[in-house]
């Protein structure tokens, strides 16, 4: 494999948060904690960034020096180096695109959210509303962008949150207002007839990170190993998860969503 192939898994973090950033930094200080420093992010979360970019590149891009007279220091490799050139490259590129349509205001989000190629089929642009660290965990609050107002983006409720590493909210610098792309597979939600007696002692979101999530069904398709419905939110959001087999459930039909926190994934879109 070809290092310009081998690249092409890390070069999706060009644009979408810090970890290029960090790559970058290092090449210009020679030094990880440094280049943490400069980007605002903890050493350790420098490192989580290094070793991402590393896997998905499939070869070493920063090769550490430990002691000598300097007190040791990093440097890129050549795949290093040619990661951050071809990462420059593309920036210029899909500028040189987005530019020819800034005079459609909903092109340039579309073509950014279209670019995350994932095989999960819920995929909803949300709004961060508040941070909440647990120790090491971080829990992001969201709110559907659909139902946020532009000038008040922590009003609207909280539908649905994100439990992640504090390393992982530093490198994608998430803050309340951030627009984000909130990612579940669909086996991870859970349909239940609303008002069923499953339904009926509700699960507190704040203590045990599930969410309910009230909707109708305008689609479903029996199986065996359960039927796949596919729903409407009141905020117009769509919403595919399983019911179990046999659920009885139909087009119309009322139906809670249960999605845990644990289940959504967060992504960024430069736009």
């Amino acid at each position: 494999m070809s290092a310009s192939i081998s690249l092409s898994g890390a070069l999706g973090h060009a644009l979408t948060d810090k970890r290029i950033d960090i790559l970058r930094q290092i090449g210009d200080t020679g030094s990880i904690s440094q280049a943490a420093r400069v980007v605002g992010v903890s050493y350790k979360a420098a490192w989580q960034a290094v070793d991402t970019l590393t896997n998905l590149a499939g070869t070493p891009l920063v090769a550490r020096a430990v002691g000598g007279a300097g007190g040791g220091g990093a440097r890129l490799t050549e795949a290093g180096q040619q990661l951050l050139t071809a990462a420059d490259a593309m920036a210029q590129a899909r500028g040189a695109v987005l530019s020819r349509w800034q005079a459609t205001p909903h092109a340039g989000p579309a073509l950014a959210r279209l670019a995350v190629r994932t095989s999960m089929r819920n995929q909803w642009p949300c709004v961060v509303q508040r941070l909440e660290v647990l120790g090491q965990i971080v829990r992001v609050h969201l709110a559907f962008e659909a139902e946020v107002l532009a000038d008040a983006p922590t009003s609207a409720p909280t539908v649905l949150a994100s439990r992640i590493t504090r390393e992982s909210a530093e490198l994608l610098g998430l803050e309340p207002g951030l627009v984000v792309q909130a990612l579940c597979k669909a086996t991870a939600v859970r349909v239940e007839r609303a008002g069923s007696p499953r339904t009926a002692t509700r699960v507190q979101s704040a203590e045990a990170g599930r969410f309910r999530l009230a909707a109708k069904a305008v689609r479903v398709v029996r199986g065996d190993s359960g039927d796949e419905v596919s729903a409407e939110l009141a905020a117009g959001v769509q919403m595919v998860g399983f019911a179990a087999p046999g659920s009885g459930l139909r087009a119309g039909s009322r139906v809670e969503l249960l999605v845990d926190d644990n289940a959504v994934v967060l992504a960024l879109a430069e736009v």
